[in-house]
């Protein structure tokens, strides 16, 4: 009955029998072997305010303070090495204020809203990493300060962390300087905005300094924020990607952005909210490849050797979707953005977030995996890193390639965001060797199933084998999202 009443909401005549062509096997590019990768904000590490409990938002935050989370529990270690190997993005709006172990000011000791990250944190953080094949990315402390009033900003936290950090053997595999630097004026105020120009001189310093102290390290920036509908937002305040990489003297290795395709009842501006509608609407989706030509063009005249990256991307901004985001529904966008994002040249994508938020992959209280986690973990498992040129004529039904997991096979992701089942034709890819199905009762169930059944872990394990086989039909059913393997 639900299905039927979104279908009649589409308004769209839906053609049942599709065609899908490989016409070469030279892939049109690759992606990392740690492309789908996710964070893990710094407020949820070290005890910040968080979107659990929040209604609304505080300067990019939310309202609520959370524990510090505990990274020692088997049963997270367990769900994370299942989705690995990956990076782990340690950032988020309060990167900007933390202190690293006890470098507050003495006379802000006793403030309750001070967050540092102890010594403690920062070492079980890198046996996190190590022990689940996960890479770390840090957003390093950039600073709220009034520039007219300090000056230039200063190197001396990043230093004393990045010296300890060699000293003690600690990986930072990469490093970027402060959190969505264009969107300063939102989350900090307007006149703590640094403008282009001097924002690159400050990441001149950085980048120094990292090559000095950290010289294995990678750098990225600047992590620009992007808005549906309306990209950088406010010119020429916040528009500024093309400016900061123009002036950049030092050479990055990374460049990346950051974007959520829909905004969640708690963001005070909404220019595309997060609704059942505009989740499965086909336009929703082409603002990312939009955004992210623009991020290439740009990468293409100012920094050319440098890759192109998402750093960091969820479902809907502050926190997500409360009973979307953490529901069936939320796939389809997830799905097609991992299948988009491959396809146009990014070479990983940062899911916000692992735990923590409605946005999470895992619940934080129960550890419990949300749908999103499932579509990650087959898409680890079934997609390899060469990508493929395959077309859809149906915008409601995205159709995606890569190279499999082992040599000499490929795979189709298939996503159906209609409630009508389609027939796919697939001519150049060889026999069809097995199919997994990922459906729900509703597009709002907090379960999903692969084949039929309820994946969960047995043993400690989850594997391929343990989903029942399909029949090697062509049908893509309702309302699902498909992995089809084939053998070349």
């Amino acid at each position: 009955m639900f299905f039927s009443r979104l279908q009649r909401q589409q308004n769209v005549r839906q053609n049942k029998s599709l065609v899908v062509n490989l016409s070469s096997t030279t892939p049109i590019t690759t992606i990392d072997l740690r492309y789908l990768s996710f964070s893990i904000d710094i407020s949820v590490l070290a005890g910040g305010f968080w979107w659990e409990g929040s209604k609304g938002t505080q300067r990019g935050l939310g309202t609520e303070r959370v524990a510090p989370l505990d990274l020692q529990q088997e049963k997270l270690d367990l769900l994370v090495k299942a989705l690995g190997p990956a990076y782990v993005r340690v950032g988020g709006s309060e990167a900007d204020k933390i202190h690293y172990f006890t470098s507050q000011p003495s006379h802000l000791a006793r403030n309750s809203d001070i967050l540092i990250i102890t010594q403690n944190m920062w070492h079980q953080l890198h046996d996190f990493c190590q022990r689940n094949e996960l890479a770390l990315m840090f957003t390093m402390k950039y600073g709220l300060f009034e520039r007219r009033q300090q000056g230039h900003w200063q190197a001396s936290e990043v230093k004393a962390l990045l010296e300890y950090s060699q000293a003690h053997r600690q990986n930072i595999d990469i490093c970027e300087l402060g959190n969505e630097l264009n969107a300063y004026w939102a989350f900090h105020g307007l006149t703590s905005q640094p403008s282009a120009r001097n924002l690159a001189k400050d990441y001149d310093t950085f980048i120094r300094c990292v090559r000095q102290y950290s010289p294995n390290s990678k750098i990225a920036g600047p992590g620009s924020a992007f808005w549906p509908r309306i990209g950088e937002a406010i010119k020429p305040l916040s528009n500024i990607s093309a400016s900061f990489l123009d002036y950049l003297e030092e050479p990055l290795d990374i460049v990346d952005w950051h974007y959520y395709p829909f905004q969640s009842s708690r963001s005070p501006v909404k220019t595309r909210a997060a609704t059942i509608k505009n989740i499965l609407s086909p336009s929703s989706l082409l603002d990312y490849e939009r955004y992210s030509k623009q991020l290439e063009n740009f990468r293409n005249q100012y920094q050319p050797s440098a890759q192109l990256w998402t750093g960091e991307t969820g479902s809907a901004q502050c926190g997500g979707q409360a009973k979307l985001s953490d529901r069936f529904v939320s796939c389809f966008w997830w799905a097609d953005q991992l299948g988009r994002g491959a396809k146009i040249g990014q070479k990983v994508m940062v899911r916000q977030s692992l735990i923590g938020g409605d946005y999470a992959l895992i619940n934080r209280q129960t550890l419990k995996p949300n749908p999103d986690y499932w579509i990650s973990w087959l898409w680890g498992k079934l997609m390899g890193e060469r990508v493929f040129d395959v077309q859809s004529n149906d915008p409601y039904v995205q159709i995606y390639c890569h190279s499999a997991k082992k040599e000499g096979k490929c795979t189709l992701l298939i996503i159906n965001m209609s409630a009508s089942p389609k027939i796919l034709h697939c001519n150049g890819f060889g026999s069809k060797k097995k199919r997994f199905e990922i459906t729900a009762d509703s597009l709002t169930s907090k379960k999903i199933r692969i084949n039929g059944l309820k994946p969960k872990f047995r043993n400690g394990k989850v594997k391929l084998s343990d989903f029942p086989k399909l029949s090697k039909l062509n049908l893509v059913s309702p309302y699902s999202i498909n992995f089809w393997c084939f053998t070349v």
